[in-house]
């Protein structure tokens, strides 16, 4: 995980979409619709299994102006943290 930003600790969600045991391309598919939902500032956190999302959710959020605020890994998943712009 040394190549992948870290998320803080203490990072706190406003949203979290679970798309545990999708595939590409839905997980970044639900991202762009649920990150409309909620409001500038707040934190979604997008719970997932597809190891492609590790590049594709962080590189989306940036090139949309979004803040990637960075990930987690779990128990068998990832935990995505992005700040909508």
């Amino acid at each position: 995980m040394s190549d992948y930003k870290k998320a803080p600790d203490d990072v706190k969600a406003d949203h979290t979409l679970d798309a545990r045991g999708l595939s590409c391309p839905m997980p970044l598919l639900r991202t762009k619709k649920e990150i409309d939902k909620i409001q500038s500032g707040q934190i979604l956190e997008i719970l997932g299994t597809d190891p492609g999302s590790r590049n594709d959710i962080p590189g989306w959020a940036t090139r949309s102006g979004h803040e990637w605020i960075g990930e987690k890994e779990d128990d068998g998943f990832f935990r995505f943290y992005i700040k909508r712009k």
